[in-house]
């Protein structure tokens, strides 16, 4: 399963940025070594001096120029592999882009040969032809109604928009329930009369 895995292609170009990195970082190695030799150097040229030898340490400061020399040299060069390998990232970058340009230009051209003159004229007239006849068949449509017809679909029209937009036909007659003709028969019992003339009589 893992073998299937797609390793990524290193090229001429990767392995050539890769050495100079390579060489780079030991340049910069190198520069350290200097640096210790510089800071060992100065301190045996004071150590000889406050035993007072002058002469030997002369000699550890003609070392020491010699040693700063050199680091002035590997700065030189450590700039110039630093330059080369950024103007190589930067010219894959622009191989990069001009490649895209390339394929964009490619696939511009393949629009555009299918938006040629011809077919688009092709295509407005076969949407010309498509207008004109949608166009003869509603008027065939419309001359074989009569008037009522007409205006009976015009007004089933009418309604299936008032449906979807769910409001109510207002031009449409609305239709009340009638009104009862017969008075109204309570439904609670009458008082007798001998309960209406009863009085209360007093203690």
């Amino acid at each position: 399963m893992g073998g299937n895995q797609s390793v990524p292609k290193v090229t001429k170009q990767d392995r050539a940025i890769l050495d100079l990195k390579l060489q780079r970082d030991k340049v910069r190695q190198y520069q350290k070594k200097i640096q210790v030799v510089l800071d060992r150097e100065h301190e045996i040229a004071k150590q000889q001096l406050a035993a007072g030898n002058k002469d030997r340490a002369l000699v550890a400061l003609r070392k020491r120029k010699y040693q700063e020399g050199l680091l002035a040299k590997t700065d030189a060069q450590l700039e110039n592999l630093e330059k080369l390998v950024s103007t190589i990232e930067f010219s894959l970058v622009e191989v990069s882009v001009l490649h895209g340009l390339q394929q964009g230009n490619e696939v511009l051209k393949e629009i555009h040969k299918e938006l040629n003159v011809e077919n688009v004229e092709r295509i407005l007239e076969e949407t010309q032809e498509a207008r004109e006849y949608q166009r003869e068949v509603d008027e065939m449509l419309a001359n074989a109604l009569t008037l009522e017809d007409e205006e009976a679909v015009q007004a089933e029209l009418r309604e299936l928009q008032l449906e979807t937009l769910g409001v109510q036909d207002t031009e449409r007659p609305v239709t009340l329930p009638s009104v009862p003709q017969e008075v109204p028969v309570s439904k609670e019992p009458e008082a007798q009369p001998e309960e209406r003339e009863r009085v209360p009589v007093a203690a």
